[in-house]
């Protein structure tokens, strides 16, 4: 006995049609694979029996969920799978990722659905009404969960794609079902051309739902309560709800995130790597949007914040900023969700979610206020994705993106600022800062420590000839630093941070410098990031990954003992080439 004679659809109890089900002549069961010709031979239609016979074995599973005799199931829930069958007929989710097969997306509708119907089970909704209130609006709340899985993904019918019959007409997706449109043309078989470069707009999923969901059982909804429809709804359309929590929203989320998870592996088992971050963009963009409203760290423009807006756009400091986001999605419980920072800096950059800064590199470098210390970020395509047009929130004055060319370097003194001019008559010879003239002569002046030093050409000469080698090639004045970190942008900024502070180190007093020389590059002490509260394994694998430390034949870097304030310790060796100021050419080659 097939499943659609137990429904009470088989022959001889089949109801009469009303024309919202008119159904065309045409093949009764989807056509075999053929090897596809040079010209696009369309896809052939198939009723509406033959798509529910093909998922029989999903329909059981429904409606043992549900849990209700086949009366009611029928009415509540076999009915609108019907006129959803109607709808899309066998049209594919997507062009080429998952679901992309014929009735693919009737497919993924079923399954979002079951899902989001069976996690309704471990949810208690309105939990502040009444027991009595709860039990009379459980069942709606049910009802209304496996509706918005159902109609998830309805907008793809009016955004991506254009079907027209054999002779070109378009399918009206706004005032009809598919079926019936191709009854009306008597057209046995479509044809779908993909929009290039669509947008996801969700909320032309409303537009659909009058076609899948009857006024009737909307009204079934809302009776007695003024929340089921609203959720439902912005469920569908993917708008938040700032007063309460939606249910609806979170129970979708999942079970579409588990869906195509688990699509896109069989995908990848059968036809090859699925395309990445198909359909993760849109989680990530809700949790920066969650982020930015709720935590603290992601309040613009603050102190120590994540996110930083400007004349120049909308930055979000990175990685940093993935921990917060992934800590929510696992929160979440979503499937799918990739690890790595650099995974997701992928996804939203092929999204078009972010702005490069080069074909070589996707990080900016921004130097935030108030510290103005260069920290490495992402870059929006319009701040209007997390902050909307209508926000009180102002963008910073100055700018966050140092000019190029733009020089660091304290300004240089002039040319003759080193010389002294000879006084006139009657003028009183001039000083240096911290230095004071002394009633003994216009040539002798009185430092502010205190020494009395003469300045006459003589003295100078001979003070000179005293000096030590070492004392002449002192810097006399604030020069620019000689060694300077040169390391690449992907460097982890608490790791580049650390590392710089060492290297900086070497410019000044020799006994208190964090890295020496050595022959093979230059000496830094791991005890240095444990300061620093930096996990070694970490800063090791960030430098073993960019390959800036002389590492053994396994990749990570050597750990080597040496000398340091007359002390033994335990350090690696940075490669010359990421120090400025060093030439690699006088230390010894390394692999």
């Amino acid at each position: 006995m097939s499943i659609l004679s137990l429904f009470g659809l088989g022959n001889g109890s089949r109801p009469a049609p009303d024309p919202a089900r008119i159904e065309p002549r045409i093949e009764a069961t989807p056509p075999p694979a053929q090897v596809a010709p040079s010209v696009d031979p369309g896809i052939a239609a198939v009723t509406v029996e033959a798509l529910l016979a093909s998922h029989e074995d999903l329909l059981s599973r429904i409606k043992l969920c549900y849990g209700a005799d086949t009366a009611t199931f029928q009415k509540d829930l076999l009915d609108p799978i019907r006129r959803l069958a109607s709808y899309v007929n066998v049209l594919p989710a997507t062009a080429d990722n998952y679901f992309c097969e014929i009735g693919g997306l009737f497919r993924l509708a079923l399954e979002v659905g079951f899902y989001a119907l069976q996690g309704t089970d471990g949810h208690i909704v309105s939990g502040r009404a009444t027991i009595s209130t709860r039990r009379q609006l459980e069942p709606r709340w049910r009802l209304a969960t496996f509706f918005a899985g159902l109609c998830c993904e309805l907008h793809r019918t009016l955004s991506q794609l254009v079907v027209t019959d054999e002779r070109g007409e378009e399918w009206p997706a706004y005032l009809g079902p598919l079926t019936a449109w191709l009854v009306q043309r008597k057209s046995p078989r479509f044809f779908i051309r993909w929009l290039p470069k669509s947008t996801e707009t969700r909320a032309l999923g409303l537009f659909a739902l009058p076609h899948v969901v009857p006024g009737s059982t909307m009204q079934h909804l809302a009776t007695g309560n003024s929340v089921v429809v609203p959720q439902l709804l912005a469920s569908i359309a993917g708008i938040p709800m700032y007063r309460d929590q939606n249910v609806l929203v979170d129970l979708v989320k999942r079970a579409t995130a588990l869906v195509i998870d688990r699509n896109l592996i069989a995908n990848a088992n059968r036809y090859g790597r699925p395309i990445l971050g198909a359909h993760i963009e849109r989680y990530l963009i809700d949790a920066m949007r969650r982020l930015i409203v709720a935590h603290s760290a992601w309040s613009p423009n603050q102190e120590r914040s994540r996110v930083w807006h400007g004349p120049e756009g909308l930055f979000i400091v990175w990685p940093n900023a993935v921990t917060e986001m992934r800590k929510l999605l696992e929160e979440d419980e979503l499937p799918g969700i990739p690890q790595s920072p650099q995974t997701i800096l992928e996804i939203l950059t092929g999204a078009g979610v972010l702005i490069p800064a080069s074909d070589k590199s996707p990080l900016w470098s921004i130097n935030p206020p108030p510290g103005k210390t260069a920290v490495e970020a992402v870059k929006l395509s319009s701040p209007e994705i997390l902050l909307p047009a209508h926000s009180d929130h102002k963008p910073l004055q100055e700018p966050l993106i140092a000019a190029a060319g733009a020089s660091k370097a304290a300004p240089k003194p002039p040319e003759n600022a080193g010389e002294r001019r000879a006084p006139d008559q009657g003028e009183l010879p001039l000083s240096a800062p911290g230095e004071t003239q002394s009633p003994k002569g216009p040539n002798v002046v009185i430092t502010s420590d205190g020494e009395v030093v003469d300045t006459t050409p003589a003295a100078t000469a001979k003070a000179a000839d005293t000096e030590s080698p070492q004392t002449m090639a002192a810097p006399s004045g604030p020069d620019e630093p000689v060694f300077r970190l040169s390391a690449p942008l992907r460097l982890q900024p608490q790791v580049r941070e650390a590392l710089a502070a060492a290297i900086d180190s070497m410019n000044g007093d020799a006994k208190a410098a964090l890295a020496v020389t050595v022959p093979a590059g230059i000496f830094v002490p791991l005890d240095h990031f444990k300061k620093a509260n930096l996990d070694l394994p970490v800063v090791l694998r960030a430098l073993g990954e960019l390959q800036m430390a002389v590492t053994g034949k396994g990749g990570r870097p050597n750990t080597v003992q040496h000398e340091l304030a007359g002390q033994e310790v335990l350090g690696f060796v940075l490669r010359p080439e990421f120090v400025d100021g060093l030439d690699p050419a006088l230390f010894a080659a390394q692999p």
